[in-house]
């Protein structure tokens, strides 16, 4: 029994952990898009700033 409940807590761990990381991936994607918007968007700024000189 006691080997059941080792095993069952090891794949609740590695469950969790693969959910974390997961997670984690997904808050670095989102960090990603919005960078990759600001950055656009600044070099739309440029450009129109560029345009008016």
């Amino acid at each position: 029994m006691e080997l059941l409940n080792e095993e069952l807590a090891r794949v609740q761990m590695s469950a969790r952990l693969g959910e974390a990381q997961q997670r984690k991936l997904a808050r670095e994607a989102t960090l990603a898009r919005r960078m990759s918007r600001r950055a656009e968007q600044a070099a739309h700024q440029a450009r129109l700033a560029l345009a008016r000189l």
